[in-house]
């Protein structure tokens, strides 16, 4: 037999899950102990007074005893009780055993005397054993008593196992316990959290009205709580500029005085990690219904139970009665036919099954109600309107499918719940989290410890990857660059309009926001901005209106699909810029920049590879000045460059030029002085390069030069010529004519003679001859007095000349040249290179032979 305490741990939910049990589920489950109770109640006493007493019923008229007939009363149940047949200690346990009622003293009178005497039995003698009555006994209580009345304990048993089992399947099944147990959780630890706690507190605070006016009285107080933490803000969205138009939200222009709670890291950290796993737990519960359907199914079932237990109860009930007749067949044994018999459980029973009935009909009228509860309304939606309507986070998004139904359940419990669970569902909340850690951790005194000087000596703040802009990032007021990379909830407020030496902004992939005052700022004071995005959808739409920029760096995805997004907002409005830089993949130059073309000077295409095929809207930009056309896969000198009569440098780096015939065209263009042919095909030089009287600056490097032809160094104003990394095998003599010449590099080439009259270029500071095939070095070398770099390694040299030390600017740290070598030299001449250089050089000891 099982224990009550065995059968009872079917039952044993964990305490945590109460908050999904309903009054309902929690009702049913106390209905179903009780009927447990009354199952075990009533199978306990079954085994141990279950029985049925018989007595046998005469159909035949008596024998004579001593020769005469005695009178014998009806055959009753109280007449069946001889003298003879049940006296003496056997007939002791039957007379127990038959009911009170049933055993009633006969009196005899006394023929002879008349007298009254000892009570005398009367009744039919059976001449039946106790051992037979036994037998009777048993036999009758499986041939007569109906099975329901054997069975009842056991089938109530049954039953309420079953109903137990289907109340809390849904809290066992794998598919479902799993997602239960996590949710569970996550609920237990938002209620708790503190960040809940202050999320909501805050709320409170931000509708009173003596909050609105200690808002309004602290701007004074701005400045002096920029540096600390600030825990929390008013729960408004940052005005930024939309892609369909210009439109600013009002914001308050004050900071909020920090509430008097503050989160410790610790806190942080948590809450931070309880909003990665409700996102993470509504992306994996939101996909499937599989607990609401497993809840509603084993309602279903629980009603169906009670269905089918009412019916089969009220047809039976009926057959538990005190009273039965038996018929065992069993004459050859006990001389009897039928016997009349007693069920000495039949009126505890009827009570228990009144009982039961009356639990089972209040258990159906609850599975009813709860199978209204499902599907009277969508249980696998859930709006948190309510929510949004008392609290500052207007975010919160309505959740669906079993997500909603858990929802739902939890509400039954306590609606609270829900309420707090929703804070983490609030990206605005998640953003005031992030911010009030940041401002925790990016304090002033550490932002200005990582910044750095500039290449151009600035100083420069460089953000990677943080959370947010931290606030006292707008308190260095002396910042002259800053840089955000990787911030996804980039928010420019209003302060930075006390960053008045801020120059430049870059933005990599890092869409960032503007408030309306800073935007304004930002309008009228910024000069450079860069911004690296992956879809040109991420550039800001305030970019397009500053109107007072004067360099812009685009960095990102513009293909031919995309070329006209470039001008969602037009740059009509950006009049003042001067530098456009599009670092992309553009087949053509979009149409949108020749807005630009009036006071544009500067135009940088790098194009990573793709080839770009129309180039006709360059000959708008009747102003430019700098043209770079990088890695675009052209083929030739594009001829719409030969218009741009204000020309003054053209770079054509990493293309796919073989010819540069078409260079004579260069002769109309007389303020081009830098042309760079750089990482090409280049097979030659033509003749026709001579017509470009004006060029002093020409790189030609890394292309496939055998030979330099004597009209290139006719070019009498070239002060830069770098034809380094090709296979040129000759100087050619001519060079002396080059005397603007400052810095000459052939490095990389198959030069094995230095022609002395390269030697009269007196103006020569830089020279590379680094990796020829070079055997000496003529020692008219020092004549080049102003020299201060010089590359020889990499050649046949054996020797360097001593008239190096006529080179009195070359010092050892711009020699480029082997050990052995440079050893090699007089000691007066390595004391005078050795020697330390008191004059600086504006361009030091750099090769300028970029190409390298």
């Amino acid at each position: 037999m099982f224990t009550l305490t065995e059968v009872a741990s079917l039952n044993d939910i964990q305490p945590t899950y109460r908050i999904l049990k309903p009054w309902w589920d929690v009702f049913m489950d106390y209905l179903g102990i009780v009927m447990l109770m009354l199952a075990i109640f009533s199978g306990t006493m079954q085994l141990t007074k279950d029985q049925v007493v018989c007595l046998p019923v005469l159909e035949q008229a008596p024998e004579p005893v001593g020769g005469f007939l005695e009178p014998r009363p009806p055959a009753t149940a109280d007449s069946l009780w001889d003298k003879e047949s049940i006296i003496g200690e056997q007939a002791a346990p039957l007379m127990a055993k038959r009911p009170p009622d049933s055993i009633t003293p006969a009196v005899h009178l006394s023929s002879q005397s008349g007298t009254v005497g000892p009570p005398q039995p009367t009744g039919v003698r059976t001449k039946l054993d106790f051992q037979q009555y036994v037998f009777v006994n048993q036999m009758c209580y499986h041939v007569a008593l109906p099975w329901y009345s054997k069975y009842f304990p056991y089938l109530a048993l049954i039953h309420t196992i079953v109903l137990m089992v289907s109340s809390n399947f849904w809290f066992k099944y794998p598919k479902t316990s799993s997602k239960i147990e996590h949710f569970v959780s996550i609920l237990g630890k938002c209620f708790e959290s503190p960040w809940t706690t202050k999320a909501l507190s805050e709320t409170a605070c931000e509708d009173s009205e003596e909050n609105k006016q200690r808002l309004a009285g602290a701007s004074t107080l701005l400045k002096h709580l920029s540096t600390s933490s600030e825990e929390g803000s008013p729960n408004q969205s940052a005005p930024v500029l939309n892609k369909s138009g210009v439109t600013f939200s009002v914001e308050k222009l004050v900071s909020e005085v920090p509430p008097m709670t503050i989160l410790d890291k610790k806190d942080g950290e948590q809450a931070k990690a309880l909003f990665e796993k409700v996102r993470k737990f509504r992306a994996h519960v939101e996909d499937s219904d599989l607990i609401y359907r497993l809840y509603a199914i084993q309602t279903v079932i629980k009603t169906v139970k009670f269905i089918l237990i009412l019916c089969y109860i009220m047809t039976f009930v009926a057959s538990i009665d005190f009273d039965h007749v038996c018929e065992p067949e069993i004459k050859h044994l006990t001389g009897y036919t039928k016997f009349q018999c007693t069920h000495n459980m039949a009126f505890m029973l009827k009570k228990l099954l009144v009982s039961y009935i009356a639990i089972m009909c209040v258990y159906g009228t609850i599975c009813i109600y709860t199978l209204f509860w499902l599907f009277r309304r969508p249980l696998k939606e859930y709006s948190f309107e309510k929510v949004r309507e008392e609290s500052s986070f207007s975010d919160i998004p309505d959740v669906k499918n079993d997500f909603a139904f858990l929802l739902h359940m939890v509400d039954q419990y306590d609606q609270l719940y829900s309420k707090r669970f929703g804070v983490f569902l609030s990206e605005v909340s998640e953003n005031k989290l992030r911010e009030i850690s940041l401002n925790h951790e990016w304090t002033f005194e550490k932002l200005r410890q990582h910044v750095t000087r500039s290449p151009q000596d600035k100083s420069e703040l460089h953000l990677f990857m943080l959370s947010g802009v931290p606030d006292a990032v707008f308190d260095l007021t002396d910042l002259e660059i800053l840089k955000l990379e990787l911030i996804p909830e980039a928010r420019i407020t209003a302060k930075i309009s006390q960053m008045t030496n801020l120059q430049e902004l870059h933005f990599y992939h890092c869409p960032a926001k503007v408030e309306q005052t800073a935007f304004i700022f930002l309008r009228d004071h910024l000069r450079c901005l860069l911004v690296k995005f992956t879809d040109v959808a991420e550039i800001p739409s305030w970019v397009y209106m500053l109107r007072n920029l004067r360099e812009l760096y685009l960095v990102g995805n513009l293909n031919s699909e995309n070329n006209k997004m470039i001008g969602l907002e037009s740059m009509r409005d950006l009049r003042h810029l001067k530098v456009l830089q599009l670092k992309s993949n553009l087949t053509k130059i979009p149409t949108n920049i020749t807005d630009l073309s009036p006071h544009l000077i500067k135009l940088v295409v790098h194009n990573d590879g793709t080839k770009l095929l129309v180039l006709n809207s360059l000959k708008k930009m009747m102003n430019l000045a700098v043209l770079e056309l990088l890695n675009c896969e052209l083929e030739r000198i594009p001829h719409a460059i030969f218009s741009l009569t204000n020309l003054q440098e053209l770079d054509l780096k990493s293309n796919n030029i073989c010819t540069i015939e078409e260079i004579i065209s260069f002769q109309h263009l007389k303020r081009l002085t830098c042309l760079k042919l750089w990482h090409n095909k280049i097979v030659t030089i033509p003749v026709s390069i001579s017509h470009v009287k004006n060029l002093e600056c020409l790189y030609l490097s890394h292309n496939k030069l055998e030979a330099l032809p004597s009209s290139l160094f006719t070019l009498l104003k070239l002060r830069y010529l770098d034809v380094s990394h090709n296979s040129v095998v000759v100087i050619p003599l001519e060079v002396g004519f080059l005397q603007n010449l400052q810095h000459f590099a052939i490095n990389g080439n198959k030069v094995e003679v230095v022609p002395k009259q390269l030697f009269k270029c007196g103006k020569l500071k830089s020279l590379c001859l680094s990796h020829n095939c070079i055997a000496s070095i003529p020692e008219k070398i020092g004549q080049l007095s102003q020299l201060t770099h010089l590359e020889l390694k990499g050649n046949c040299l054996d020797r360097l000349p001593p008239q190096l030390s006529l080179c009195r600017l070359l010092r050892r740290s711009c020699l480029i040249v082997e050990d052995h070598l440079f050893d090699s030299l007089p000691l007066e001449v390595k004391d005078s290179i050795n020697q330390e250089n008191t004059l600086s050089f504006p361009n030091g000891c750099k090769c300028l032979s970029d190409g390298r």
